[in-house]
């Protein structure tokens, strides 16, 4: 019998089994996640940038926590020796139209605390970054660059270091309560009990919080997957940090953009496509009764209808490397197809909700017999310890 069981194994599974053995060494808590190491899914395939509350609605979850949890992360890398590089950002404004929004960007970080951003002139934007094109900047100096998996790992070498245990192998195919315990099993057939399920299960938390609280969940996982192309070495002068456009308001994506690597090298991307199957990380990738379920919510129609054209415009850079291209041309002009190398992907899971919502929050919802995790894309990584501390709170009240 556990006092908590935490399902998923990815960077916020994990930081949370650590905030809470952290608090309450004398808890006996067990991770359970179906792959064969940490951070194999979101974690594992993101771009590695450690955010800094920029684009966040003032006082939302994800601006409290991403803010919070970016000191978290530099203080844990600090004493733990995990690399990372301050190497700041521009985002840049490359149309007339864009200006306002980057100027309503420039405004809500300095709400965010974020005191340091400056604008710049084109100018100034050579100066950081010479082939860049725009007609205005913000400079972000707090935006970083690290390995997340790596961060995940020392997180899980801190949770078993405190008497924590970590399973993997173990998927979860239901869950049930009775005479005041939960009981969690496993698809090879073995259980496991508990007095409190935490679900951290990312591209499946949906699926696990209905086997917690089916009446309450209103709201389905749809996965958008992000695909990537690398820079030539011979072209990597291109791109001296990150750089980044001006994000469509209403779309809770941050469109193509260029990323220097803690580990070497440079990304471009990512697209925003609907993916297939929740791990669909190729666009051949396709589980027909998981895509079947993601067309046939009410809300993802909504969604489709809304945003047709700009889904369209994902798709056509998903298959045309001469519009990817075109894409990333407004930001360096130099850049040719020819100077790309297919790269790698990523599924973000995106919480839609019944009328049509992408949330843009963080979503946490409880039952009596647990915490789940709902909503939690970028900046999770950047807020996982935050994250971790808001929901270890949570379960310690119960306690």
């Amino acid at each position: 019998m556990y006092d908590i069981i935490i399902v998923g194994g990815g960077i916020v599974g994990i930081a949370t089994a650590f905030r809470l053995k952290e608090q309450r060494p004398s808890l006996k808590l067990l991770v359970l996640e179906k792959e064969q190491e940490v951070a194999r899914h979101q974690t594992g395939h993101n771009s590695g940038v450690i955010h800094s509350g920029l684009y966040y609605k003032p006082g939302s979850l994800k601006a409290t926590n991403c803010i919070r949890g970016y000191q978290m992360l530099l203080d844990f890398c600090d004493k733990e020796g995990v690399p990372y590089d301050l190497c700041g950002k521009i985002v840049v404004a490359t149309q007339p139209e864009q200006v306002p929004i980057l100027h309503g960007l420039y405004e809500r970080g300095i709400q965010n605390g974020l005191t340091q951003n400056r604008k710049i002139t084109l100018e100034e934007m050579r100066e950081i970054e010479p082939h860049v094109k725009g007609l205005e900047g913000i400079w972000v100096p707090y935006t970083g660059i690290i390995d997340y998996k790596a961060v995940t790992e020392k997180y899980a070498e801190r949770v078993r270091s405190l008497g924590g245990e970590i399973k993997f192998g173990e998927k979860v195919v239901d869950i049930r309560n009775q005479s005041g315990r939960t009981e969690l099993v496993i698809e090879k057939g073995t259980s496991y009990t508990t007095k409190l399920v935490v679900n951290c299960a990312g591209l499946y938390s949906d699926k696990v919080a209905q086997l917690t609280q089916p009446e309450a969940i209103k709201l389905q996982i749809v996965p958008f997957r992000g695909e990537y192309y690398k820079i030539k070495p011979e072209k990597h002068h291109l791109v001296r940090n990150l750089i980044y456009p001006v994000p469509d308001p209403n779309f809770p994506f941050l469109g193509v953009h260029f990323t220097r690597m803690i580990g070497g090298g440079i990304e471009a991307g990512p697209n925003a496509v609907l993916a297939f199957r929740r791990e669909g990380y190729d666009k051949l990738d396709v589980n027909m009764k998981e895509l079947l379920e993601t067309l046939a919510w009410p809300g993802f129609r909504k969604v489709a209808a809304k945003y047709w054209r700009t889904g369209l415009g994902e798709y056509y850079r998903s298959f045309s490397k001469a519009a990817f291209t075109k894409a990333l041309q407004e930001l360096i002009p130099e850049i040719q197809e020819e100077d790309l190398i297919p790269g790698g992907a990523g599924v973000r899971a995106q919480a839609c909700d019944y009328e049509g919502g992408l949330l843009d929050d963080f979503a946490i919802l409880e039952s009596a017999h647990a915490i789940n995790v709902c909503n939690a894309p970028s900046p999770a990584a950047t807020s996982s310890l935050s994250i971790g501390q808001t929901v270890s709170e949570r379960v310690l009240a119960r306690l």
